[in-house]
């Protein structure tokens, strides 16, 4: 089966640039806000995986290699829970990216939430929190579009 793209992502830039401008300013804001990249990297590309992007799940693999990601945690991420080779503190975002993304009945709790709070203070919370809402944003929009991935 052919997977047609339905526009690209440079049409979707000239079209909408407000709308490009307003979600890299909040990647920008996160990469700003001293949570790690790699971290981010992670979760970007977890996310990714459950919202089935491929072009986001290209892009946020490179990112991740050249910022030196272990390959074995790239190679695992879909099955992160499984593997012992995650840190409690990346445990901690995948499973606060998996509940923030997979929300189909509402809010995530309070357990989930309390669990977060030991590997994370307020900031990085509020700055993980948009990470996953930026990545989201931009699953839906560039898999929605079935922007091609870039190889």
């Amino acid at each position: 089966m052919s997977v047609t793209p339905r526009m690209t992502l440079e049409d979707f830039y000239k079209i909408a640039p407000d709308a490009r401008d307003a979600l890299i300013a909040l990647g920008k804001a996160v990469d700003a806000s001293g949570l790690e990249k790699e971290l981010t990297e992670l979760v970007k590309l977890r996310v990714s995986q459950i919202n089935g992007c491929a072009f986001c799940l290209q892009l946020h693999l490179g990112i991740a290699r050249k910022l030196g990601i272990k390959a074995s945690k790239l190679d695992l991420a879909a099955a992160w829970r499984d593997a012992d080779i995650y840190t409690p503190r990346e445990r901690a975002a995948l499973a606060w990216a998996e509940i923030l993304t997979q929300a189909e009945h509402g809010a995530a709790s309070d357990a989930a939430f309390d669990s977060l709070r030991q590997e994370f203070n307020q900031s990085d919370i509020a700055f993980l929190t948009a990470a996953i809402a930026n990545i989201n944003a931009w699953n839906r929009i560039c898999g929605g579009l079935r922007f091609a991935p870039v190889i």
